[in-house]
């Protein structure tokens, strides 16, 4: 596996990846966005010898501060270590670009985000009530201060 700065080229596998993964998935325009903005960073997992896109991660970088928009990986690859590769690639550019800190939201209900994100160095930070839709459920607010 490889991780990659996300390109055009990705964008078809990331909108399917989108749908199997969220309940209210990014659209082929709101991704394409992100390529031209100054403050996304986003990188994507592929396996090193097809090229074929195992999953995806973005945050956006502003002011030495990380949000976490996205983490997804297609259920076929997960368990793999691509979750863990690619929010570590995240990791590493805010704190090699001065960053204080990254945060991101998860549903309480997803255990094994929540295992991997807490042996990153997440640490709850608080709690954002009904932010989820389809279902309906809290967010968990989770930091890794640098």
């Amino acid at each position: 596996m490889k991780i990659v700065c996300m390109e055009k080229r990705h964008i078809p596998a990331l909108v399917r990846l989108e749908a199997v993964c969220f309940s209210t998935p990014w659209t082929e325009a709101g991704l394409e966005a992100e390529l031209s903005k100054d403050t996304a960073v986003f990188f994507v997992a592929e396996r090193e010898e097809t090229g074929e896109v195992l999953g995806y991660a973005g945050m956006e970088f502003v002011c030495g501060e990380g949000y976490l928009d996205n983490v997804a990986v297609f259920p076929k690859a997960r368990r793999q270590g691509a979750g863990r590769a690619l929010v570590g690639a995240l990791l590493t550019y805010a704190k090699a670009h001065g960053g204080s800190f990254v945060t991101l939201e998860v549903r309480p209900s997803n255990a094994a985000a929540i295992a991997l994100y807490e042996s990153l160095g997440f640490a709850a930070a608080g709690r954002r009530r009904h932010f989820y839709r389809d279902p309906m459920e809290d967010a968990l607010l989770l930091t890794r201060r640098f």
